[in-house]
């Protein structure tokens, strides 16, 4: 196939001082071929540069392009793109040279072996050879179908295999001459693929992770998550780690066959791939620019120097009439999740953002527990009221409700009813100075349990837990107003015997947290007085994480347990990326607290006053220069005088060139004491505008000196703070 190449732009790493605007256009990959260079790629013609290991960034933008993927390799990168496109430049100064390789299809993934040989795949069965470092290209589907492809990998010149949409896996044994698909139990749309030297690893939507190591059939990992998965990088099948979902971050060291390790990381917002090298590893979100680090193989995860994160909250549906947690997970839709508020239950699809009323006129008062049955989603319970409350069932999807159990002893603010994890049709209840009562046939009828005080009751149970796994482990977390005396329960034998674990010195201990992901983790919340209690041992005991105030409604993220998030009764609430080890407090805007539903990392809900509120994370990235190419190819040699002027503490500086050559863009101070490198390598002919953030530097005036082509300019700035 006869090659097109046109050079486009040049990208030089610098030193870095401005400032990228925050949550625009994200990316799409990441790759480094040696821990130092680093290089992320995005739509739009995104380009981040790091030249020190992803701790500072410079960024670039070719707005004609949209980059879907990069490979680097030794001192060559290449990058994957829309109409066929494959992009070519060096992990240091260069041009990057764009190639066709004779299709007009997205390219999605691209990978080389060596510095010659490489592939890329892409829509509708595309998969394309070079033997030549990426000038020329050739068809290599031979035994593909036309399937759309999201990743190819190699672990040799040989081997290599290429994933796509409804499970499909294609691997070839020839270099790429002939492809033969694979017989594996996947059917979600498979998004990234990696050929280890002793085996392959495919992932997907909806939570998708399977191996095939060498001389094995696929095995399918139980992630326990429905969230997609999008990254994986590492060094071979029993190490390697995955990103996706809302953040994530996982890996399987340490023999953990599931995936159950996970990394701490700020991101909050979804991962869609990641790569490591050594200790080094970068990940990214399509969300946002902030490109997270590790340097200890994930113990732990940074963001950029510089990079800020703000929390915001917006309302997307008013309501009214609770007090407990009246959230629920849609069991059958991934996105959906539920609420009941007062006598209305609202429903969304979109994780919250939008929400549709399904349902009114429910009898009772505030809700404090609902309910949803994962085996058929028209039957629902819920308990409603106070002091004399009640237990009410819909088996038809919400339009009409009737009494299970009324009056029933309730609190105003408890959630005394939970569903078991375990078994779908297993209802706990436990109402105020009465004994436990569990039902499994989801609340038709109930048998008595024991209780934890004298009697075989508790006091005024505010929530009751499940572990994962093990129906046997149950906690209660009960108190009463003013009794200053908040108290937490286990059980390990389904509830008929209670140890006292925790004793607080606030009047209740409003709410439970526990994961699916770490069935060992749990956290309570105090009203009154107290703290967030934090406990890694199932609840056997709990350490104090010094947080103060009245404590209500808390949750961990459903794809990751090293997030968690817990509210004030007020409009604060406190979030944490790092399994409590501290908190960032946001305001929500409004109060008091009630419910809480961390859906995922990315997205979490709170129902404060009279609305259901949603977090956005905003991140705010340091970089040196953002520099754009302006317009076509100027007539003259020019450097524009900086706007503003005087400034503080950025501005903007434009330059032309009328031809490519070697430039330099330098800024002195009046001693003539270089103090910063704006711009320097090989540029194409063409206009350019640098951002210069100048926050370092004191007041004074400086100059910024251009030279290019044996031409050389000089003009003044003032900078006064």
């Amino acid at each position: 196939m006869k090659k097109l190449s046109t050079i486009l732009l040049l990208l030089t790493p610098l030193f870095f001082i401005g400032v990228n605007s925050a949550h625009s256009v994200g990316f799409n990959g990441i790759s480094t071929p040696d821990g130092v260079y680093v290089i992320a790629v995005g739509d739009g013609g995104l380009l981040f540069r790091s030249s020190n290991s992803g701790n500072t960034w410079s960024s670039y933008t070719i707005p004609s392009e949209n980059f879907k993927a990069v490979f680097s390799l030794n001192d060559e990168v290449w990058i994957a793109g829309d109409n066929g496109k494959v992009f070519k430049t060096k992990k240091m100064n260069s041009s990057i040279a764009t190639y066709s390789i004779g299709v007009t299809n997205t390219l999605r993934s691209v990978c080389f072996i060596s510095e010659s040989d490489g592939f890329v795949c892409g829509d509708a069965g595309t998969v394309y050879k070079t033997t030549n470092g990426g000038l020329n290209w050739t068809s290599s589907a031979s035994g593909i179908t036309s399937v759309n492809l999201n990743s190819i990998s190699f672990k040799d010149l040989q081997n290599g295999v290429v994933v796509g949409e409804n499970g499909k896996i294609f691997t070839t044994q020839n270099g790429g001459a002939t492809w033969t698909p694979e017989s594996s139990p996947l059917t979600k749309n498979l998004l990234a693929a990696q050929y280890f030297t002793d085996g392959i690893a495919v992932c997907g939507e909806y939570g998708t992770l399977a191996l095939k190591p060498d001389g094995s059939s696929w095995s399918e990992v139980n992630t326990r998550i429905n969230t997609d998965i999008y990254g994986i990088s590492g060094t071979g099948i029993g190490n390697f780690h995955v990103c996706g979902g809302g953040g994530f971050i996982r890996n399987n060291s340490n023999n953990s066959p599931q995936f159950l390790n996970f990394e701490k990381n700020p991101m909050m917002g979804n991962l869609v791939d990641i790569v490591y090298f050594g200790n080094q590893g970068f990940a990214v979100s399509s969300l946002n620019n902030a490109i997270i680090r590790t340097t200890n193989n994930g113990q732990s995860w940074e963001l950029p120097a510089g990079t800020t994160v703000s929390y915001s909250w917006s309302q997307k549906q008013q309501t009214s009439g609770n007090i407990g947690n009246p959230f629920c997970m849609h069991p059958k839709n991934r996105n959906g999740v539920f609420i009941l508020a007062g006598s209305s239950l609202y429903r969304s699809y979109d994780k919250g953002e939008t929400w549709t009323q399904i349902a009114s006129g429910i009898p009772g008062s505030s809700c404090h527990s609902f309910y949803v049955n994962p085996l058929d989603t028209n039957i629902m319970v819920a308990t409603k009221g106070s002091s004399n409350g009640r237990v009410i069932k819909s088996t038809n999807y919400g339009a009409t409700w009737f009494d299970l159990i009324n009056p029933i002893g309730l609190t105003s603010y408890g959630m005394p009813l939970e569903i078991d994890p375990n078994s779908p049709n297993t209802l706990y209840l436990a109402p105020d100075n009465m004994a436990m009562r569990i039902s499994t046939n989801f609340g038709d009828t109930w048998t008595e349990l024991g209780g934890g005080e004298p009697g075989n009751t508790f006091r005024s149970p505010c929530d009751i837990a499940i572990q994962n796994d093990n129906s046997n482990i149950i906690w209660i977390a009960d108190g009463t107003t003013g009794s200053g005396n908040g108290k937490f329960w286990k059980s390990i034998n389904g509830g008929l015997n209670w140890t006292l674990i925790n004793s607080v010195s606030g009047s209740e201990i409003p709410m439970i947290a526990t994961s699916a992901l770490d069935k060992d983790l749990v956290y309570h919340s105090t009203w009154s007085s107290g703290s967030f209690w934090r406990s890694t041992n199932a609840g056997s005991n709990f350490s104090n994480l010094s947080q103060t105030g009245s404590l209500w409604a808390s949750d961990i993220a459903k794809d990751d347990p090293t997030a968690v998030c817990y509210d004030y009764y007020g409009s604060n609430a406190y979030i944490s990326m790092n399994m409590g080890d501290n908190f960032t407090q946001t305001n929500v805007g409004s109060s008091p607290a009630a419910g809480m539903c961390f859906f995922d990392k990315g997205n979490l809900l709170i129902q404060h006053g009279s609305g259901v509120f949603k977090c956005k994370a905003t991140y705010t990235v340091l970089t040196s220069v953002s520099e754009n190419v302006i317009s076509s190819v100027p007539k003259d040699f020019n450097l524009s005088q900086n706007y503003p002027n005087p400034f503080n503490p950025s501005t903007k500086i434009n330059y032309d060139l009328p031809k490519s050559g070697s430039v330099t863009l330098k800024v002195y101070n009046e001693l003539g004491k270089e103090v910063a490198t704006l711009v320097s390598g090989f540029k194409s002919a063409g206009s350019y505008e640098i951002t210069f953030d100048a926050s370092s530097l004191s007041s004074g005036i400086y100059f910024y000196k251009l030279d290019a082509g044996g031409i050389s300019t000089t003009k003044k700035m003032l900078l006064v703070k």
